[in-house]
């Protein structure tokens, strides 16, 4: 405008939304009007009209077909219904919280909310409505983003405790033109905790014409008193089959012909994302050639994933142990441009669809599944067990991650399918128990000894400790596997070092009579800790004398042992027992101490367990396996036998352990067996 222009209204140099029909926010385009004559200026009686730009930019397909009511959003139906009855019931919150992931519609509801707060409908006198017209001031000035009582704030940049200040201070003026003021804060998390705090008072208690409406990705950095003052939705992710028609209809209304395999791979790669659903389809608009026609393998070759029949034939080679055809594949998989961390997403992926068709075999009829994933995956389904896809499945997620973290990612795919291949050749240990027990009873296992009526060691698989207790390995002789020490256990009411059984009476136990020196370091277990770590440790016992009026210990004390160990011992003894002890010293070499022979012993456990025809068996079968540990129950918490009681409850004379059944030996109970036996 010059200076000469006559005094009129100044007209707006913002485009005006039109009325219906697919546009910016889902109307159609206006008609572009003829540009005004540069010297014409208007008459003071021509009325202010809003003319649409010349030449308007492209406006994305995300921005085009935006919903503008709640009859246009999909997959929220819960959300849509409550807010509707809401409405209709005028019990509309003060405060919302709208949570989900990205491009999910929680900034387009936002949108729609604060139009249905406003809208006073074509008339003029219409009220609150879950349907706004869209033709109103107040709906095309929110539509334009120029209403001036719709404050949308990205919290990310206006996270500060001033920024929060200046809402709290604009609350309290009435709205300037609608009928409330809302205010729409994206990314609420991105607040400060001092921001938070500031705006704790003024969401609990807004003045009656302010509305708050919170969105955020990150709903667990919010804190709790934030979400409580608020109405929360938890936007969902919008399922495939809903994103399948919704992108179709879309690329009808652009004149576009896209294959139906071409959308259901967008619509995959979405994730449940409209707007990336809506990004990805834009981009794969503008790749067709002459015949303008967007097909599957464009897509796939913008998104850079392999072919399914690629996919296909890549799991069909790896479980049949062929490394030079898989290595083939992912070379032609490389040259196409396909990454190599997307190929194993694509297998592992596969894996579950091949364990779902394992699984419940009607999936395989299933149409939303592709023909060749059906046809060609239920085939290849019935060939692989569970146990087998179990145990790709985690193969192919730890490959991801080395895939990720690899400087040479093609490489360590490579690896990942070659790691594949192996495992395919190797018996998962179902087919290990099974061959077990289907050797016959003079079967040689490794190194020619009988393996069908053998000893399993405490602490073996526990999927080998079903096996025998369903009579899997037992021989036609009756014979089987048994535990070390020549049985089971006994049940203990109460623990004791020795393995001994001490039941609980309800009247004062008699005082001990230790018959052993082991009984006597017993004793002060759990009750002088540091006398038991040394008669444990340090003493070497020469003789033990039992009487019924008390007893004789005769020992020699190791290097480092206390100069008073011998006063300390009978001390505890007299005070324990209500005898007399006598303790002496001596030269004599001794025995070792109750500690070294509880190492010798788990020396002779361990050498025995090697020897043993089950565990050569086993170990021939697993390469590189080793055993870590001999566990039996029936043993002390010093790794001996529990000396065992005659009737007058005396100790015996010979304290050695039984060690290993003979292999012809009856089969025992399970509740020996312990787990951990073998370790990769």
């Amino acid at each position: 405008m010059t200076s000469d222009t006559p005094d009129t209204e100044i007209e707006d140099d913002l485009p005006l939304p039109p009325a219906e029909g697919p546009g910016l926010f889902g109307f159609d385009e206006p008609a572009p009007a003829a540009p005004k004559a540069a010297e014409t200026a208007p008459t003071p009686a021509a009325a202010p009209a809003l003319v649409p730009l010349p030449n308007q930019p492209y406006r994305v397909l995300a921005r085009k077909y935006r919903p503008t009511t709640f009859k246009d959003l999909i997959g929220q139906d819960t959300l849509v219904r409550t807010l509707r009855n809401a409405f209709a019931q005028n019990r509309v919150a003060h405060g919302f919280m709208l949570t989900g992931v990205r491009g999910v519609g929680k900034t387009t509801t936002a949108r729609i909310i604060a139009r249905a707060l406003n809208c006073i409908g074509p008339d003029g006198r219409g009220g609150m409505t879950a349907d706004p017209c869209g033709v109103c001031p107040e709906c095309r000035a929110i539509l334009a983003d120029r209403h001036p009582d719709v404050m949308e704030l990205d919290a990310a940049s206006n996270n500060s405790v001033d920024n929060v200040r200046e809402i709290r201070e604009q609350v309290r003026f009435r709205p300037a033109q609608g009928r409330f003021k809302v205010y729409i804060l994206d990314e609420v998390h991105m607040l400060s905790g001092a921001a938070f705090n500031a705006l704790l008072k003024t969401l609990e208690e807004p003045p009656p014409q302010v509305k708050f409406i919170l969105a955020t990705t990150e709903i667990r950095k919010v804190l709790p008193t934030i979400l409580s003052r608020c109405q929360r939705f938890d936007l969902k992710r919008v399922p495939g089959e809903v994103l399948r028609p919704h992108f179709t209809a879309i690329a009808e209304k652009e004149g576009v012909r896209v294959e139906p395999e071409a959308i259901a791979m967008i619509a995959r790669a979405a994730d449940g994302s409209v707007r990336d659903g809506l990004s990805l389809l834009d981009q794969a608009i503008a790749l067709p050639d002459t015949d303008g026609v967007v097909t599957a393998e464009s897509v796939r070759d913008m998104l850079g994933l392999a072919d399914r029949a690629l996919v296909l034939d890549l799991m069909d080679a790896v479980m049949k142990g062929d490394l030079p055809a898989a290595l083939a594949i992912m070379d032609r998989a490389h040259e196409r441009g396909a990454d190599p961390g997307v190929v194993l997403s694509d297998l592992a992926e596969l894996t579950h669809t091949l364990t779902r068709f394992r699984a419940v075999p009607a999936l395989r009829d299933d149409p939303a599944v592709p023909e060749t994933e059906r046809v060609r995956g239920g085939a290849l389904a019935e060939t692989l067990t569970i146990p087998v896809l179990s145990r790709a499945w985690q193969v192919l997620l730890r490959g991801i991650e080395e895939v990720a973290k690899s400087h040479d990612r093609r490489a360590a795919a490579e690896m990942v399918l070659i790691r594949l291949a192996y495992l395919s050749e190797m018996p998962t240990p179902g087919d290990i128990v099974r061959r077990l027990a289907s050797s016959p009873p003079g079967g040689a296992g490794a190194g020619g000894a009988p393996a069908s009526r053998a000893t399993v060691p405490a602490g073996a698989p526990r999927a080998m400790a079903d096996a025998v207790g369903a009579g899997m390995l037992a021989g036609p002789s009756g014979g089987g596997l048994r535990a070390i020490a020549g049985g089971a256990a006994t049940a203990r009411a109460e623990p004791h070092p020795l393995g001994q059984a001490e039941p609980v009476a309800e009247q004062a136990a008699p005082p001990p009579r230790p018959k052993s020196f082991r009984e006597v370091v017993a004793l002060a277990s759990g009750v002088r800790p540091r006398l038991h770590a040394d008669l444990k440790m340090l003493v070497h016992l020469v003789r033990f004398e039992a009487t019924a009026e008390g007893g004789r210990i005769t020992f020699r004390p190791a290097n480092g042992a206390p100069r008073d160990l011998a006063a300390q011992m009978g001390a505890f003894l007299s005070e324990t027992t209500g005898q007399r002890w006598t303790i002496a010293l001596s030269n004599e070499p001794g025995e070792p101490t109750v500690a070294e022979q509880g190492k010798e012993a788990a020396a002779d456990r361990l050498d025995a367990a090697r020897a043993h025809p089950l565990v050569q068996a086993v170990l021939a079968t697993f390469p590189g396996a080793v055993i870590r540990e001999v566990r039996d129950t029936s043993l002390d918490d010093y790794g001996l036998p529990a000396p065992a009681r005659s009737e007058e409850g005396d100790a015996p004379d010979d304290d050695t352990h039984p060690g290993f059944a003979p292999p012809d030996a009856e089969p025992a109970g399970l509740d020996a067996m312990g787990d951990d036996f073998l370790e990769e």
